[in-house]
């Protein structure tokens, strides 16, 4: 698991996880051999999305928002912690996800919008150009605290307007839609993130099996990674990039 940070001059990896299934963490054997600390416990990887957030948001990172894919937008506990951090955040969730504050499923919901409210933006640069959706957000009635607001936010595609993805959104109460927008294409950054890791500094090319191998490769390809970032953004003068 990473954590990317993206900025308006480029993104990196800010920190890194290693997510072990039950069958490794039950077996202290098997952990053993593999120089896994004898503290480790399982944990879902929303609670290790969780850890990697509070030592960023803790160290005082300054993150505007927070975005993720539906593994971590599903978790219940990941999104109460966020708004008790007072943590604004755009995370997926599947169109089945029932929002307790419409009483409906999100699907269900933005079925009820009317063609009027879907505005065409782009969700960012892409490898051909701006990726243009239709999108729409919803305004749910959730306690929140004071000038604090949620949302449903729902991209529909262009080529087929069956196909939606769906956002649970939690933000200052003045955000517009095209900030939320923003938010949820700086997702796409992680990607970017994989493959220009993969590529420049070989974030893929270990063959280790054991606990400490693993965490001194990926955390100096990481370091590596962020570095050339910080390069990059200097010698393009800040340039702003796709998370403006």
């Amino acid at each position: 698991m990473f954590l990317a940070y993206a900025a308006p001059a480029g993104q990196a990896f800010i920190d890194r996880a290693l997510y072990l299934p039950r069958s490794w963490t039950d077996d202290p054997g098997r952990c053993q051999g593999a120089g896994v600390p004898a503290d480790v416990r399982f944990a879902t990887k929303p609670q290790l999305a969780r850890d990697l957030l509070e030592r960023a948001l803790d160290a005082h990172v300054p993150a505007a928002w927070v975005t993720a894919d539906e593994v971590y937008g599903q978790d219940p506990g990941l999104r109460g912690w966020l708004q008790e951090r007072g943590q604004p955040y755009v995370l997926a969730i599947k169109r089945s996800e029932r929002l307790e504050a419409a009483g409906l499923s999100a699907e269900r919901l933005a079925s009820q919008v009317p063609a009027e409210r879907w505005l065409r933006l782009s969700a960012g640069d892409g490898a051909k150009g701006h990726r243009f959706y239709d999108w729409t957000h919803i305004p749910l009635a959730g306690s929140s605290p004071v000038g604090m607001r949620q949302w449903l936010l729902v991209r529909r595609s262009l080529r087929d307007p069956s196909e939606l993805a769906f956002y649970t959104c939690f933000g200052p109460a003045g955000t517009s839609l095209a900030r939320l927008v923003a938010v949820a294409g700086c997702r796409w950054s992680i990607e970017a993130g994989f493959q220009t890791a993969k590529g420049e500094v070989g974030l893929d090319h270990y063959e280790v099996r054991r606990w400490p191998g693993w965490h001194r490769h990926i955390t100096l390809a990481l370091l590596a990674h962020a570095f050339l970032a910080a390069v990059r953004a200097d010698a393009t003068d800040g340039q702003r990039g796709p998370c403006s």
